[in-house]
């Protein structure tokens, strides 16, 4: 399953930081994993005007069809360091994910990376246009 936010600024069309994350499941809890998503943690990416470009279920490569990855959009490391530091500092998340994990922990690992694709707007521009 796909899910994505359209962009409202044409800055946010070509903003220059994405943040790939990957969460690998424990054995059995990717359903888990991703109703955690849908009912707790996409509210609260709205919530604190986090951008998402792309989420769904890895099905070819390593940890296929049990590992979890999404993307989000941000203008620069400094936003992209606000919106996180007040996503997990909300209490809902916090709540949240110690409910979820009441049964035991719901990853085996997570990944991160960030890009930065300024040197490569140029070529991407078309993409990006609807």
């Amino acid at each position: 399953m796909c899910v994505r936010s359209t962009p409202s600024t044409a800055r946010e069309a070509t903003a220059l930081i994405s943040e790939i994350r990957e969460y690998v499941a424990m054995p059995g809890r990717l359903p888990d994993v991703i109703a955690f998503f849908h009912e707790d943690v996409i509210p609260l990416f709205h919530k604190h005007g986090m951008e998402f470009t792309q989420m769904g279920v890895t099905t070819i490569g390593d940890n296929s069809f049990g590992e979890f990855v999404y993307t989000m959009r941000f203008a620069d490391l400094a936003e992209m360091e606000q919106k996180w530091g007040a996503f997990v500092a909300d209490p809902g998340f916090g709540s949240a994910l110690a409910a979820r994990e009441a049964k035991g922990p719901l990853y085996r690992a997570i990944r991160r990376r960030v890009i930065d694709s300024g040197q490569f707007d140029h070529l991407l521009g078309d993409l990006t246009s609807d």
